[in-house]
């Protein structure tokens, strides 16, 4: 499921929601300088939102299409896993992961984000939380259901509360502290509103993890009954999203 992102990676990053500037000005200011290494970095989102703050970015990701797409729009990206990744000497003020951090070794991630930050540089461990309103959460989960009914993703509730995702990111914490490598972790909380079409909508959910596998017609189930949801609520609706992270200094 990590290498599947890329298969459209202009959809994915015209369709993906960006980060709360606040989260990234927080990052920025409590960094002891302006040099970031982007774990993850995918199609260059956060990297880019970064670069507008000012800093200067280096992405490395493991899908070289994603890569590709990054370049292109002005972010450098070496292309590794970040476990596999060779620093060769270079160090960050700054080390942010966007979403990504699940796919990163838990034991090795820490180790290696500690070898390349500089004196107490920071580690940020960064994603959204995914829940949309009830109706439009619980056609999804009900179509996931039709079409995968072994899947992982349709034995969870349609829609999960943000302690469900606090706790994942005090188990990141816990990480942290376990590596022995950082001062005490903190857990950050940031919440915002976007409106969304029914289109932006569906265009979104097919670069979620539990889809960007589906054949065309599995998709074309899940999007129809997704897309009935949204009709019935007028067409659109606002998203109220949760962006929570887990960081940490450099000890």
């Amino acid at each position: 499921m990590a290498e599947s992102f890329g298969a459209d990676a202009a959809g994915y990053d015209r369709a993906r929601p960006r980060y709360p500037n606040a989260l990234l000005a927080r990052i920025v200011e409590e960094s002891p300088g302006l040099d970031v290494l982007d774990v993850g970095c995918g199609t260059g989102i956060a990297a880019r939102q970064l670069q507008a703050a000012g800093c200067t970015v280096l992405g490395v990701e493991p899908d070289a299409r994603m890569a590709d797409f990054a370049r292109a729009h002005g972010v450098p990206v070496e292309v590794a896993t970040f476990e596999e990744w060779k620093p060769e000497g270079r160090a960050f003020d700054a080390v942010v992961a966007a979403q990504s951090w699940h796919w990163v070794d838990p034991v090795a991630g820490p180790a290696k984000a500690a070898d390349v930050l500089r004196p107490s540089g920071r580690l940020a461990i960064f994603g959204h939380m995914f829940e949309p309103p009830a109706p439009v959460a619980e056609a999804l989960a009900a179509a996931l259901r039709q079409v995968l009914p072994d899947s992982p993703f349709g034995d969870l509730p349609a829609r999960r509360p943000v302690e469900f995702y606090q706790a994942g990111y005090a188990r990141i914490a816990d990480g942290l502290r376990a590596s022995g490598r950082f001062g005490e972790p903190e857990q950050w909380q940031f919440e915002w509103e976007q409106p969304f079409t029914r289109e932006e909508w569906l265009a979104l959910l097919p670069t979620t993890g539990g889809l960007t596998r589906l054949d065309a017609e599995q998709l074309t189930t899940i999007l129809d009954a997704v897309g009935s949801a949204i009709d019935g609520l007028g067409g659109s609706f606002t998203m109220q999203w949760v962006t929570l992270a887990a960081t940490a200094v450099r000890s």
